[in-house]
């Protein structure tokens, strides 16, 4: 077999995918068999590849190969999110340089806009995505704007409109003056800010008294309706029922009492902007106070401002406190730490805004969502996440469902001529046929009526995604959702757990009275070697498909598994990538010298080999029992170390080297074919973690059937094997290690012959692994001796000790200074177990297997004592 010296990943990647894609292997549909789904967390459509895309993706590829190899019908559901803020900004900048403003286009044109850019950049993420290996049913590709989808989201909004869960009204709102629309309160983001509280006088009516207040936002004075103090405030008892003078705009404003106020911040007395503050506006509602909204929908202050209007808001800060200087208000100011919020699409802050909105009554929606994750019937990993989403559930708020923006679902609201009040329908003509039983009036046109201008939140479509993916909102008894339906897993970042995770647990009962899914893979974040997020910005996030290119495919998804703990954070760094890279070419390397054997019938089977291949198959049976117990608790990148430490320590290292023929030797057949039998289902073993190379290097280990792939054959299971073969293996293990270190401590080369004694110190020796140790050692003979061997170098291991003679080769004083540091460590190690075994709580409450060993290792430890100072003794 003519097999290339280096792996050329870059051939092989390209080759595998289009015949897997070819044979159509990734695709689903509906038969007898389990099923076994995912939905993948839909990226932004206008999105490109990043680090976390690939851990993510990696780590669901893993698990549906698995289950693909296990003989589940295994369906990855691919797709993409309309991503209404993030796309509308991407359409209105584009726009922008052709030298095109929003507000000169119809709705209608500027969508035509969005939709050419989607089509023009819609597919870059799903098409790196097949970059790194990921087998999704591509036939399967979702949009949350496709008919199917779109459909769904306006059914669903109707049919909780119908039950009175949806109500328009205006409330306090997170504003995003540079997107112009709502935010809702888990897509704010808190950062701490350095900023000024400035202190300001406001003068009370009829009086030369003044009342000072403090704030960090003096540009919302202009928006003041009152002056808020505690009723048990002695300082200002004698100003209840007065009222005082907003500075600049010399409004005349209540001076109100309430508890809500915090006596030791500040100075005790509160400014009210009820438009401009949650809390405020809460005082505002309960003191029936009036409301002046003073920023228009892009930060800048509004007519009713009175001052500064068309100038930005954080402008008029600067400007209103010296305007407030000159006229004898301000008092003073003084560094303050503030929490500001933040926008999470636009990284712009957050403006508390009074507006006409949609909203979700979410209090019932949520029980048996909260429910269902406490009792386990949906299982978070790791579980601490659920504490947090307990929380959050608990406190939920009602859900702020509108958007002002045109790129997304419309909501289907269309109100009636020269009127507020209005019609739910999911088309004009149904629109209108309601519209005339509501009115009366038969001879109303479509155009008579008016669709409401906003679009629903997008994870208001987002939620319904496990759901509307198998269409079963709109055909909720179909085939595919009955089938598919609960999926198995979902992963995803534990950062959108209210943003998605929960809605979709919520949508999942409220809309097919079952959970969306079995299991939640929380990943962490990926994070460079400082700690930092990776942002373009900070310059400290890679490309990618440059990694792929560098070091593979496979290298990549290894070197982002090696260290992805369930909702831990990744440490990202190049070696990661690096390390995967080389434990491929370790793989293929070992695989060439495999191949690279002559084979011989001639030849019968030497025991040492036959030993190996029982050992190795009792090593391998027990690793995939390990390997399934980890699947199984989502220990991913456990798991992955698992198949690794098999694959490199136990295959390459120990395996190979006790079987290999001697230099320029045939192997015998039997020997050849149990190795080449091994290394297939090693590969089987790493193809949901490596898929390239080992399609690769299954399809060149033996001759193949047209059509056939390593995806489709069956994950090895588990059998009956010797524990006892394993515990002796690793006695094994440390024999040959010390005859190799004593090979090269002494420089003697592996052509001269070596003998080994051995006098059992205690139990009855045990020679099963003698052959391999003779082997992988170059030893002439293996003998028992009840004497000590003068003049030679030894060691210890478990209940016997070693001995190589050496004859006038061996240096006394070195190999006394080797036997005085094992001496050192063994007193070390008998005085911590003495000392447990001495302690009374330890011995009368711990299991009596627990102690027995401890005795166990207390009478190894003494007789290893003996024996080593006995040949000390001899030596000198």
């Amino acid at each position: 077999m003519n097999i290339p010296k280096n792996y050329n990943h870059t051939n092989v990647e390209e080759k595998w995918y289009k015949y897997w894609l070819d044979n159509k292997y990734f695709h689903s549909e509906v038969d007898d068999r389990e099923p076994y789904t995912i939905v993948i967390p839909p990226p932004n459509v206008t999105g490109v590849l990043h680090m976390g895309h690939i851990m993510n993706n990696t780590i669901q590829d893993i698990l549906i190969r698995r289950a693909r190899m296990q003989g589940k019908n295994a369906c990855w559901v691919p797709g993409t999110d309309h991503a209404a803020i993030a796309t509308e900004a991407k359409v209105v900048d584009k726009l922008k340089k052709d030298g095109i403003n929003k507000t000169d286009l119809s709705r209608e044109k500027f969508t035509e806009h969005a939709w050419e850019w989607t089509h023009k950049h819609g597919g870059i993420i799903l098409n790196q995505l097949q970059k790194i290996g990921a087998s999704c049913d591509w036939d399967r590709t979702k949009f949350t704007l496709d008919d199917t989808l779109y459909n769904s989201v306006i059914k669903v909004f109707i049919d909780l409109h119908k039950k009175g869960l949806i109500y328009r009204g205006i409330r306090m709102v997170n504003w995003d003056p540079q997107a112009q629309t709502a935010v809702s309160d888990e897509e704010v983001e808190y950062k701490n800010e350095q900023s000024k509280l400035y202190y300001v006088r406001y003068k009370i009516k009829d009086s030369d008294e003044f009342v000072t207040i403090a704030t960090t936002r003096p540009e919302t004075i202009l928006g003041d309706s009152a002056v808020c103090i505690h009723p048990d405030d002695e300082r200002y008892k004698h100003l209840h029922g007065k009222k005082v003078i907003i500075p600049l705009v010399n409004r005349e404003v209540p001076i109100i009492a309430d508890d809500y106020i915090d006596l030791e911040f500040g100075t005790g007395a509160l400014k009210v902007t009820p438009a401009h503050d949650e809390n405020d506006y809460m005082l505002g509602q309960k003191h029936n106070l009036k409301s002046y909204d003073i920023f228009n929908d892009d930060g800048t202050m509004s007519e009713a401002a009175q001052l500064y209007i068309g100038k930005d808001r954080f402008e008029v800060r600067k400007l209103i406190v010296k305007d407030l200087e000159k006229d004898g208000y301000f008092v003073k100011s003084e560094d303050y730490t503030n929490r500001v919020g933040f926008s999470q699409r636009t990284n712009v802050a957050i403006e508390p805004k009074l507006s006409m909105q949609w909203f979700l009554k979410m209090e019932d929606l949520v029980k048996p969502a909260t429910e269902n994750v406490a009792n386990d019937n949906v299982r978070f990993l790791p579980e601490k996440f659920k504490n947090t989403y307990s929380h959050w559930m608990e406190n939920i708020r009602d859900w702020n469902i509108s958007r002002q923006l045109w790129w997304g679902h419309r909501i289907p609201a269309y109100y009636l001529p020269n009127s507020n009040d209005f019609v739910i329908a999911a088309t004009d003509e149904e629109a209108l046929i309601l519209a005339k039983e509501k009115t009366g009036n038969n001879d109303m046109k479509i155009s008579d009526l008016r669709q409401d201008e906003d679009v629903l939140d997008t994870w208001f479509s987002s939620w319904l995604w496990p759901i509307s993916v198998f269409d079963g909102i709109n055909n909720p008894d179909n085939e595919e959702i009955n089938y598919y339906y609960p999926t198995n897993v979902l992963a995803t970042g534990h950062d959108i757990i209210f943003f998605w995770v929960a809605r979709m647990i919520i949508a999942g009962y409220e809309f097919r009275d079952e959970k969306p899914f079995k299991d939640v893979y929380f990943t962490g974040m990926v994070r460079d070697e400082k700690g930092r997020k990776m942002s373009k910005s900070l310059g400290n996030s890679p490309d990618p498909l440059k990694l792929i290119e560098k070091y593979s495919a496979d290298g990549v998804r290894v070197g982002m598994m090696l260290c992805s703990p369930a909702g831990g954070d990744l440490l990202y760094n190049n070696n990661l990538p690096e390390q995967g890279q080389k434990f491929a070419n370790k793989i293929w390397n070992a695989f060439r010298l495999i191949q690279g054997w002559e084979i011989s019938n001639e030849i019968k089977q030497p025991e040492n080999a036959k030993i190996a291949i029982e050992w190795f198959e009792a090593k391998l049976n027990s690793s995939i029992e390990n390997l399934d117990n980890q699947y199984d608790k989502f220990r991913l990148s456990e798991a992955l170390m698992t198949v690794y430490r098999l694959f490199w320590d136990d295959f390459a290292s120990w395996y190979l080297e006790a079987v290999k023929p001697n230099y320029q030797q045939p192997i015998d057949k039997e020997t050849f074919e149990a190795t080449n039998r091994i290394f297939e289902k090693l590969l089987k073993l790493l193809h949901p973690f490596m898929p390239f190379i080992t399609e690769e290097l299954w399809q060149l280990s033996a001759k193949r059937k047209e059509n056939e792939t390593i995806m489709l054959q069956e994950m090895p299971k588990s059998e009956k094997f010797d524990k006892e073969i394993l515990k002796k293996f690793e006695q094994t293990q440390d024999v040959i290690s010390n005859i190799r270190k004593i090979r090269k401590d002494k420089n003697i080369s592996f052509k001269n012959k070596l003998e080994l004694k051995i006098k059992p110190i205690t139990d009855k020796y045990d020679n099963y692994f003698d052959s391999i140790i003779s082997k992988s050692c170059g030893l002439s003979s293996i003998e028992l001796t009840e004497e000590k061997i003068i003049g030679a170098s030894s060691f210890i291991v478990k209940n016997a000790e070693y001995y190589v003679p050496l004859g006038d080769s061996i240096n006394k004083e070195e190999e006394i200074e080797k036997l005085e540091k094992e001496l050192k460590y063994q007193k070390g190690f008998l005085m911590s177990v003495s000392k447990k075994l001495s302690n009374e709580r330890f011995v009368n409450n711990a299991p009596d297997a627990v102690v027995n060993k401890e005795k166990a290792k207390q009478a190894e430890s003494e007789s290893k004592i003996k024996a080593i100072k006995e040949q000390i003794e001899n030596l000198k």
